[in-house]
């Protein structure tokens, strides 16, 4: 039986964490896919992750990327990550400070700034779902926001899993977050993601979700909000556009952490 190697990069934004592979020349195995990624991102059998990105080329664009969940599932849009694969995307020279990516159908442009903090565009969102104890909003990928006191005691995976599965979502599903407050333009932010069916150090689409449900809620007025994760802080900025929001970006860092050959 031959040995197949693949060669990966690990980066982590905010904590969130991912193997990142370059496959311009297609050559990922495609022949039980699901069980590989799931195997590349298992943390005691593998090499530990949230989730695995694909870098691919795109005829119009800088690159594409390709996202899954550590379940081996094709994902929406993930925030930390699209930050994180321009990052891989200059260290493979591909870029320099700018980068305009294809995901999801969809056309991202990020920004490298200084001391390894990326910012990315997001799409505009339109409206905002507001209910009487939670908010629910896509940012490119659905998100339910909790507002509470504190998110010390909370147990975010039973909680989370509940309100995941729950009523009105059902087997697709939803990522849930849990805020509370800091000042009046920093909040604290715990998130559960479906795909990783658990709580995850940050999340980039959640921590635009809150921000942007923050302020629909009058929760707060300003128009940069900083969200405190589990692994580092995120920055939301925007600008309020009727019921919606445009101007989107999420700002945070992307940090190379190693490189390797993963052979099976």
């Amino acid at each position: 039986m031959s040995i197949v190697k693949i060669k990966f990069k690990k980066y982590q934004g905010a904590g969130n964490d991912f193997v990142l592979i370059d496959n311009r020349s297609l050559a990922f195995p495609e022949g039980n896919q699901q069980q590989l990624i799931q195997r590349l991102c298992d943390r005691n059998f593998g090499i530990g992750a949230d989730g695995l990105i694909l870098l691919q080329a795109h005829e119009s664009a800088d690159f594409e990327m390709v996202y899954y969940n550590c379940d081996g599932h094709p994902s929406s849009l993930c925030g930390n990550g699209g930050r994180c694969i321009v990052a891989f995307a200059k260290q493979l020279g591909m870029i320099q400070n700018k980068a305009c990516f294809y995901a999801n159908q969809q056309d991202y442009c990020a920004e490298i700034k200084k001391d390894d903090i990326i910012s990315l565009a997001m799409q505009d969102v339109l409206s905002i779902q507001i209910e009487k104890s939670f908010c629910f909003l896509d940012t490119g990928s659905p998100h339910h926001v909790v507002f509470v006191d504190t998110i010390k005691n909370i147990d975010v995976r039973s909680e989370g899993s509940s309100i995941r599965y729950g009523a009105p979502y059902g087997a697709p599903g939803t990522n849930v977050n849990f805020v509370a407050p800091i000042a009046a333009d920093r909040f604290a932010i715990r998130t559960y993601e479906r795909g990783v069916e658990g709580e995850t150090l940050a999340c980039g689409t959640g921590a635009v979700a809150a921000a942007l449900a923050l302020y629909a809620t009058q929760r707060s007025t300003a128009h940069s909000i900083t969200l405190e994760a589990l692994g580092g802080n995120l920055q939301v900025d925007f600008t309020p556009a009727g019921e919606g929001f445009t101007n989107i970006h999420l700002a945070g860092s992307a940090i190379f952490i190693f490189e390797g050959v993963y052979e099976y």
